[in-house]
């Protein structure tokens, strides 16, 4: 079988792991630059705004002197960690706090210095007209005095600081991707042991059972649907094995009832062949042969109603009887075995009358194969009570003799087909074994209940119930 769940859960988990780690690089690291980028030119916009309300408009009006406002802007450009200019309509900087020594008769022009540069923007980056080796991000905002533009407060950050930003928070990003990689790892080596682990050890058992061997035993004794699925397996292989040994013992006890009567019937007709038997004698070996031909009808019937029964279910002709008038006529077919035996009936009916509902002809022939089996096993001069009561809607039917009773190790067995405990092997050698599963197999289609009490040197009760008729509750 190929080992494909793992490998995909496996695969999944570093595709999962990549895929991480390239939306982190790219997606991430992108918008976080985009973001710090737009969050950044609008912080410096502002101090911006400030800066041209509060302290340019105030030297164009002479109310702050040069130096005074130069040191002001260098105090400022250490808190925003920028340069700050200022410049005229011309792009002449006539304040820069990145250099004090610019004098009044020599003030620096911006070549090419074009406001319309800026577009519909208030920020841009680059090297600002090559004044800067690296990029910068340079925001700008006009000085108004009396409605009139005297010039331009313009704000240079350097884009490493932004990029420096981005990088710390991709790094906090790739930190906790890694924590949640590093979980996610921790959750798969839990569900190796949680769950492909014990899975292959039921596959491993399911390959077993698949191949006949039901002795591996899956040992996973969890609580879980996992442990619940291995408990159950468990316990279909167990059962599988008893059905198998339970097949073979059924294989085996048919060929042994076959071979015996057929094994007497082709000896017996080979000795009145080859004269062995002389032809006086043939009638009574005739008779064993008709006898033995009986028996194997009837072990062939027996095993036909079974078959029968265990395919598709019972076919019940439901109607209401006289169960007591039942018990009467089905004693009348045993007379002259208890004559022979001195057996006699007790029998406690309910009412002269006591209608049932259920399959008349079955549970004739339940009533028959209890009877038979208690004629059998009682011991010479007694008794067998036969007694029906009503209770909750219901008829219970006894069948109890006093016999040889049943062994306490037997007792759940007696049902299973063609099962015959060791004290009755010696004392009925004729029986096929399947009288009991056929009782079982009728009762259970009536959806009613069977149960047998015994005990060994006693004697056995079968008890069985049947539907009370309605006609007879409603009599009632």
């Amino acid at each position: 079988m190929k080992r494909t769940l793992y490998a995909k859960l496996l695969f999944s988990y570093l595709l999962f792991a990549f895929a991480g780690i390239i939306v982190v690089c790219t997606f991430t690291q992108k918008l976080t630059s985009q973001h710090l980028m737009q969050t950044e030119s609008e912080t410096l916009y502002r101090e911006a705004n400030l800066l041209a309300i509060n302290y340019a408009a105030n030297y164009y009006s002479n109310s702050v002197s040069r130096e005074s406002l130069q040191q002001e802007m260098e105090a400022i450009s250490t808190y925003l960690a920028a340069e700050i200019w200022i410049v005229d309509n011309q792009g002449a900087i006539l304040i820069n706090s990145a250099d004090s020594t610019i004098e009044e008769e020599e003030f620096p022009v911006i070549e090419g210095f074009d406001i319309g540069d800026f577009g519909s923007k208030y920020a841009i980056t680059g090297t600002f007209y090559h004044n800067f080796s690296s990029d910068v991000l340079t925001v700008f905002t006009p000085i108004t005095i009396g409605y009139q533009n005297r010039g331009y407060v313009l704000i240079h950050k350097p884009l490493s600081t932004i990029t420096g930003d981005t990088n710390k928070f991709v790094n906090i990003t790739f930190f906790t991707v890694g924590i949640v990689f590093l979980c996610s790892f921790i959750i798969l080596l839990i569900f190796t042991w949680v769950v492909y682990i014990p899975m292959r050890k039921i596959t491993n058992a399911a390959d077993s059972y698949a191949q006949g061997d039901f002795d591996k035993v899956i040992s996973i004794h969890s609580s879980d649907e996992v442990g619940y699925l291995a408990n159950t397996l468990n316990y279909m292989a167990k059962e599988l094995g008893t059905l198998e040994e339970e097949q073979r013992k059924f294989v085996s006890n048919v060929s042994h009832d076959f071979r015996s009567p057929l094994t007497s019937i082709k000896g017996y007709v080979e000795a009145m062949l080859d004269g062995t038997i002389p032809v006086e004698m043939q009638e009574k070996y005739l008779n064993i042969i008709l006898f033995e031909t009986e028996r194997l009808n009837k072990l062939t019937q027996s095993l036909l109603d079974l078959n029968r029964f265990g395919q598709h279910g019972m076919m019940l002709d439901i109607a209401d009887f006289d169960i007591n008038n039942m018990i009467r006529t089905t004693i009348l077919t045993f007379e002259g075995i208890c004559s022979e035996k001195g057996i006699s009936f007790d029998l406690v009916l309910t009412g002269k009358e006591l209608l049932v509902t259920g399959d008349m002809a079955k549970i004739q022939q339940v009533l028959y194969n209890l009877i038979d089996n208690a004629v059998k096993f009682s011991h010479h001069n007694s008794s067998i009570k036969i007694e029906t009561s009503v209770k909750n809607e219901k008829v219970f039917v006894s069948v109890k003799d006093s016999g040889i009773g049943i062994p306490s190790d037997s007792i759940k067995k007696i049902w299973d087909r063609f099962y015959k405990t060791d004290l009755s092997r010696g004392k009925d050698k004729k029986g096929t074994g399947l009288g009991l599963s056929i009782v079982k197999e009728i009762i259970q289609a009536h959806h009613q209940n069977i149960n047998v009490i015994s005990t060994e040197g006693v004697g056995t009760e079968f008890i069985f119930t049947l539907p009370l008729s309605v006609k007879e509750d409603a009599e009632n």
